[in-house]
């Protein structure tokens, strides 16, 4: 599909705030700024440093207020507000430091050293940006592990539960995340339109961009041959989706390549699908063994397999899987004979509210994702494992 997505268009709203004041009187620093806004694709409002404007209601409204270091000392009386940096060019930032104190500003930049953070920065406050998704990352020890139809299902789960939700198929041979969900007709943009993205891509163009599935956007592939996600592609597009909250879900291969690499280091807990065989349990010793160089909090599911054995005891307990994994254990996953039936029918996995996919999904929300939001991103701290193993409990067996 055609199209690329390079910037927002914010229009004010209270979702997205507008754009930032600018108080300067430099014209040479205002064709800087001007710049910068426009690569960071919003428009700014601009008032002369003395003006009443720049101290009343633009002043205290605005998502972000950049001042020239020509008009900050007329400013230090201005009532105090968050979102302030000072802005000169080609200075020295050491005597700007008393300034901005004075000022109340957050920052102290000098151009042109400064600008990738500042259109950064003016992007944000344009965007409303505030805490990035809790992101989870689903990995299958080895084929046929289930990984996909865990992936949506914890999406469909974050979804119902009125999050905020984005589901990227992060593996160009698993067969799409949107045919798995039921909508490979629906219109919207898939991965080839964002493969020459660079920089930052905006959070909303690209929500608004994409197939919407079972209350929840889905970055998946079109039905053409492009196999290949380039890395710096990978990074921004996952940096849009975690910029405005809520839950995503990545659904990766089992191969590392450098775009992987880029998408787990933004993946906040990694969950390992390992069927409870020693076969498998062989195969993601490998597999674990690259991705926890990328990704610290990687934890194992485990899962039992289809067919006469469902049900069964499994050849090894999920503890002995986690063991000799060396990894802790998330939950435990039976197989849900009626999944398939399910998908036939435009179910999505984790639509059934007795299936252990729901709990299993409602489960780690409730728990990891306050535990985030109270500590932050410097916790990575263990979740009791759960275990979903009743009747018609389960992960479907899809080929990832």
């Amino acid at each position: 599909m055609a199209g690329r997505m390079t910037s927002d268009q914010p229009q004010g709203t209270a979702e997205h705030p507008g754009g930032p004041l600018i108080v300067t009187e430099d014209d040479t620093l205002l064709d800087d700024l001007l710049r910068l806004c426009a690569a960071a694709g919003t428009t700014p409002e601009v008032a002369r440093g003395g003006t009443a404007r720049s101290r009343g209601r633009g002043w205290a409204s605005a998502p972000l207020v950049i001042v020239g270091d020509d008009c900050a000392p007329r400013l230090c009386g201005a009532a105090r507000r968050d979102g302030v940096v000072l802005v000169a060019r080609g200075a020295d930032e050491r005597p700007l430091w008393q300034l901005a104190v004075a000022l109340g500003a957050e920052r102290v930049l000098v151009l042109p050293g400064g600008e990738s953070w500042l259109v950064d920065r003016i992007a944000d406050a344009a965007e409303g940006a505030g805490p990035a998704a809790v992101t989870v990352g689903v990995i299958g020890g080895s084929g046929g592990a289930g990984a996909s139809t865990l992936a949506c299902a914890l999406a469909v789960t974050a979804a119902r539960a009125h999050r905020r939700t984005i589901l990227i198929d992060a593996d160009p041979l698993g067969g799409g995340l949107d045919v798995l969900l039921g909508g490979e007709k629906e219109e919207g943009l898939r991965w080839p339109a964002f493969a020459e993205s660079r920089g930052r891509v905006a959070g909303g163009a690209l929500e608004e961009s994409l197939p919407r599935l079972h209350s929840l956007r889905v970055l998946s592939w079109d039905r053409g041959d492009a196999v290949v996600i380039p890395p710096q592609a990978m990074r921004a597009v996952v940096a849009a989706a975690r910029r405005r909250g809520g839950a995503v879900v990545v659904d990766l291969p089992r191969r590392l390549d450098d775009a992987v690499a880029e998408a787990l280091a933004q993946v906040d807990v990694g969950l390992l699908v390992v069927p409870a065989e020693l076969r498998a349990v062989a195969a993601a010793r490998r597999v674990a063994a690259g991705v926890r160089a990328v990704l610290p909090d990687l934890r194992v599911v485990t899962r039992d397999g289809p067919g006469p054995d469902a049900g069964r005891a499994p050849e090894l307990s999920p503890e002995e899987v986690a063991r000799l994994l060396g990894l802790p254990l998330a939950g435990e996953l039976g197989w849900e004979p009626g999944l398939s039936a399910d998908l036939r029918r435009g179910a999505p996995p984790g639509s059934n509210a007795r299936g252990p996919l729901r709990h299993f999904g409602e489960a780690l929300w409730e728990r990891v994702v306050p535990r985030r939001q109270v500590a932050g991103e410097a916790e990575r701290s263990a979740v009791r494992p759960e275990r979903w193993a009743g009747c018609g409990a389960g992960v479907g067996g899809d080929s990832s």
